[in-house]
């Protein structure tokens, strides 16, 4: 018998619930984000606004055509991402309204399906070298990994897997908010320590920014997202082997020679020890017993009387 569950540690289990104020926070920061990201680029084209110095249009004006069309690609996939992405885990939507989530689910997924690939495309043309090559290419890898681990845990109805992959999930595509905010904070930190003296440049405050923000973007999001996760009794990152599945035994094959030696020792009667033996079934007795035995009732016939 298993012992009764206290109610304590039933509390415990039961999955907690975020709070309505950071849900609200994280909601106007990304819609406040994806507005300013996709709106600068609308305002003119690329070759224009690379001369104009906006935002990441320096890098990719002069790149290759397929790479500008997958920096537009990435600009709207990711920007829309990042609007829908909050309302996934809005507790309204999630319980009386379980079409609508389905259907904000899989705008995100294909949102990140064409975002993430688009940015590993990126990654190799980006203006940090192979810091930002490795670090936006991870992250780009980690999110389309995340998300499809989200999808297919609620295919299987493993709807507390499900949670637990699309907070990292997001965790990565709030990279664009915690991107701009590193940037902020190590300009600020430079001017503070005199970097590059009173005359310092602030292109040279920003490229020297910039070139740690490929992994500083997103490694916090996913420790503050395994926080997160564990705090709700969400399932963990498990980096050991899975236990083996107690399956029933596979029959073993009998080829026909054994099956014609089988027969052959059934009918002499033979014991294990000799070639060509069958040894007796356990429970029941061997061949020689039974032949005692049949021996033994024709020798009484009156027995049978």
């Amino acid at each position: 018998m298993t012992a009764p569950t206290s109610p304590s540690s039933a509390a415990r289990k039961r999955p907690r619930q975020g709070s309505p104020v950071s849900w609200t926070v994280v909601t106007l920061i990304s819609l406040a984000i994806s507005g300013y990201f996709v709106g600068q680029y609308a305002t003119g084209s690329l070759a224009v606004l690379g001369e104009q110095g906006v935002g990441l249009a320096p890098t990719y004006a002069n790149r290759p055509f397929p790479v500008r069309i997958a920096f537009y690609v990435h600009i709207v996939s990711a920007g829309l991402a990042l609007t829908v992405g909050p309302f996934q885990f809005a507790r309204v939507i999630r319980r009386r309204y379980r079409a609508v989530h389905r259907w904000i689910g899989r705008t995100y997924a294909v949102s990140i399906a064409f975002a993430s690939v688009s940015g590993l495309v990126m990654a190799a043309f980006n203006s940090a070298a192979f810091v930002g090559f490795f670090g936006f290419g991870t992250l780009s890898v980690l999110w389309a990994w995340t998300t499809w681990r989200g999808y297919r845990a609620i295919r299987e109805n493993d709807v507390a897997g499900h949670q637990a992959w699309m907070i990292r999930s997001f965790a990565l595509t709030f990279a664009a908010p915690t991107l701009r905010l590193w940037l902020g904070v190590l300009i600020l930190f430079q001017l503070a320590i005199g970097v590059g003296g009173p005359n310092v440049e602030v292109d040279k405050l920003m490229a020297d920014a910039y070139a740690a923000v490929p992994f500083l973007c997103w490694l916090p999001n996913i420790v503050i997202a395994e926080i997160m996760i564990r705090r709700r009794n969400l399932p963990g990152l498990r980096f050991s082997p899975s236990p083996p599945s107690r399956g029933r035994a596979l029959p073993v094959e009998v080829l026909p020679g054994a099956r014609r030696r089988r027969g052959a020792a059934r009918g002499r009667g033979s014991r294990p020890d000799r070639p060509g033996g069958r040894a007796p079934a356990r429970g029941g007795p061997s061949g020689g017993c039974r032949a005692a035995v049949r021996s033994a009732g024709r020798a009484t016939p009156s027995s049978r009387r």
